[in-house]
């Protein structure tokens, strides 16, 4: 009788948890879908992710600082160049790899004390790829393979000055994950001189 009148007076705050924690998750969760639309729909990210003014900010702020500090104006690691021979279909895997390395290897280095929003800027992009964790390539993987090595090998001879020039193109690396990303990307893109 005891555990009863405790479920009793327990019942209302399950009923509140369940309204207010599960049914939203519930809500927002999509079931899962079967063969490419799945992985189309995995490799989709919400376009108010990258409608956050702060954030948004916050990167192209700490690419224009480095940026400022970049050396090279004749190699680019972030632009067109990652998209060559990848279908339009894999380019938000691609990013979303893109992004992963920089994070890793670029922000969450010792360069985290050198910029501003460091730390935020790394922060938001490994949500993105959280987000994306289920996002998988289709077809064949040689081609994102080969691009993901070229852009690391550039960066690697640049030394010092590619984890700079990295973090300088930070704003490019914004747009085309929202390009490739998001259900409507926008026109264009943003063109960046070197």
């Amino acid at each position: 009788m005891a555990s009863l009148q405790t479920l009793s007076k327990s019942f209302p705050g399950w009923v509140f948890f369940c309204c207010c924690c599960c049914l939203p998750l519930l809500l927002t969760s999509s079931l899962p879908l079967k063969g490419a639309s799945a992985a189309h729909h995995a490799c989709r990210l919400r376009k108010i992710n990258f409608q956050q003014p702060y954030i948004r900010n916050r990167t192209y702020t700490l690419a224009k600082t480095a940026s400022a500090s970049d050396k090279d104006t004749d190699n680019r690691l972030i632009g067109q160049q990652l998209f060559v021979n990848i279908r339009e279909n894999n380019r938000c895997y691609l990013m979303k790899r893109v992004a992963g390395f920089i994070v890793k290897d670029v922000l969450l280095t010792e360069v985290k004390s050198q910029y501003p929003y460091v730390e935020e800027v790394a922060q938001f992009l490994a949500s993105l790829t959280s987000e994306l964790s289920s996002c998988q390539f289709s077809g064949k993987r040689e081609h994102i393979e080969k691009n993901l090595e070229q852009m690391k090998s550039k960066m690697e001879q640049l030394g010092e000055n590619g984890k700079t020039k990295a973090i300088g193109e930070l704003d490019l690396l914004f747009d085309y994950m929202e390009n490739a990303c998001t259900d409507a990307p926008k026109k264009g893109g943003n063109k960046k001189k070197n």
